[in-house]
């Protein structure tokens, strides 16, 4: 059809001009696929003014704008909530993110976190360093030792923050203990699971009121989008002592004063409304479409990867144990792990894909080792399909001190694994062929 000048009595027929930008177009048309699609779009057209106000006032759910959320997510965050037994979830742009929105919504300036000193590296940058711009004081402590929670807590003390398995040497939480700690002083328990996944633990079952995941990890398990999540599990009462939790109890003048904990409660996630409309639209650590369609696909076979990832990292990790290149040996699985009860106890399905070993001939060695292997990728990843092996104080963790270092309880001459998809003796092949190579004189390598 050509552009041309209309007569008042024919019906309005659009031009080429609006043709390009609406034809074809039926609009909030739903379709019956079997796959999640990819809602790939910034905006959404509401019905009418009135449902845009609604939405808006938190009077309605709905699409509102793809910086909050997308359909995709949408589908992603009920699966996490589902896996993880929780009431609620929210997709994040990274796992960094999801760590901290969850904090920034608890801590506010001038208040306090207690945490291991046994956390990833970058986990420990954002709290002693980030958050420190904003106010927020952080107490590291020895995971392991519950005199050292509990002598931590102060008045303003507002969250604990965890990891299930600890990144890189696979230390095993007490984690129902903690969270008596942390419940006895009145607040939540915020676990990074990202190293468990919902296959091998759910913290719910042991006290926790929060996880985390960097989803990048083993949820996507592709090493191919970076994405993070936020569940919670509707455990924790805000209410009990309102005067500690006023973004909660006290009305949100963003919102038209709204008092988020009497119109959502624990249900329907007061804390996540809070996230969500305040950090995540504040700061923009949104969750893009196609991110969350390749890490619902990748949750499709979540149990099947994890299920023998672990299998095949205990299976390496027995090996390395009789290697006599190698002086130690981070994984709970074993006999000799100190975490080998709390393991048996927490992680009964197995203790997880990512550990790490110390080399006997120290840290000039691990260079050797690492650019000796083959099958393994040196990348700064885990949870990947792949095999992935990184020296985590010269890169992940080169931020820590010397002291920091002995506190995570590793050092230089650790290395550590990340263990895929491959065949176990390939990489148990591999290992030894490049341990061979720091393996001192007259000993002997295991068959």
């Amino acid at each position: 059809m050509t552009d041309r000048d209309q007569t008042p009595d024919e019906p309005a027929v659009p031009r080429i001009a609006t043709n390009q930008v609406h034809g074809g177009v039926i609009p909030r048309t739903v379709q019956n696929t079997v796959a999640t699609p990819i809602f790939q779009t910034a905006a959404y057209e509401f019905d009418d003014l009135a449902t845009a106000k609604a939405l808006f006032a938190l009077e309605k759910t709905g699409n509102l704008y793809s910086r909050n959320g997308n359909p995709t997510q949408s589908v992603f965050e009920r699966r996490m909530a589902a896996l993880e037994g929780g009431v609620a979830a929210l997709g994040t742009a990274s796992g960094q993110a999801a760590v901290a929105t969850t904090l920034l919504s608890l801590v506010r300036t001038g208040q306090h976190i207690v945490a291991p000193a046994q956390l990833y590296g970058g986990t420990i940058d954002l709290l002693t360093d980030a958050f420190a711009d904003f106010g927020i004081d952080v107490t590291l402590v020895d995971q392991d030792d519950l005199d050292a929670w509990r002598a931590a807590v102060r008045p303003e003390t507002r969250a604990f923050f965890a990891e299930g398995i600890g990144n890189p040497t696979a230390t095993v939480l007490p984690m129902t203990e903690v969270a008596a700690i942390a419940h006895e002083a009145g607040v939540p328990l915020v676990i990074d699971s990202t190293l468990a996944t919902p296959v091998l633990q759910r913290p719910k079952d042991f006290g926790a009121d929060f996880v985390v995941h960097s989803a990048t990890k083993f949820l996507g398990g592709h090493g191919s989008s970076i994405a993070g999540v936020i569940v919670d599990l509707g455990t924790f009462d805000f209410g009990a002592e309102p005067q500690k939790w006023p973004q909660f109890t006290e009305p949100y003048k963003r919102v038209g004063g709204v008092v988020l904990w009497e119109r959502f409660g624990r249900d329907r996630s007061a804390f996540l409304i809070y996230a969500k409309t305040k950090w995540v639209h504040d700061l923009g650590p949104s969750l893009s479409p196609f991110n969350s369609f390749q890490i619902l696909q990748g949750i499709e076979t979540l149990d099947l990867r994890v299920t023998r990832q672990t299998a095949s990292a205990l299976a390496i990790a027995e090996f390395l144990a009789g290697h006599p290149a190698v002086s130690k040996v981070n994984h709970p699985g074993l006999v000799s792990s100190p975490y080998h009860e709390l393991a048996a106890r927490y992680l009964p399905r197995g203790a997880g894909a990512v550990f790490s070993f110390d080399v006997f001939a120290g840290e000039d060695a691990v260079e050797t080792v690492i650019d000796s292997l083959e099958v393994f990728s040196l990348v700064a990843n885990i949870g990947d399909v792949r095999s992935l092996v990184i020296q985590p104080a010269t890169t992940t963790h080169s931020h820590l001190t010397a002291e920091q270092l002995v506190d995570a309880g590793f050092s230089r001459a650790t290395i550590r694994l990340s263990i895929g998809l491959e065949d176990v003796q390939d990489l148990i092949g591999d290992l030894g062929r490049a341990l061979d190579a720091v393996t001192p004189a007259g000993s002997v390598t295991p068959a």
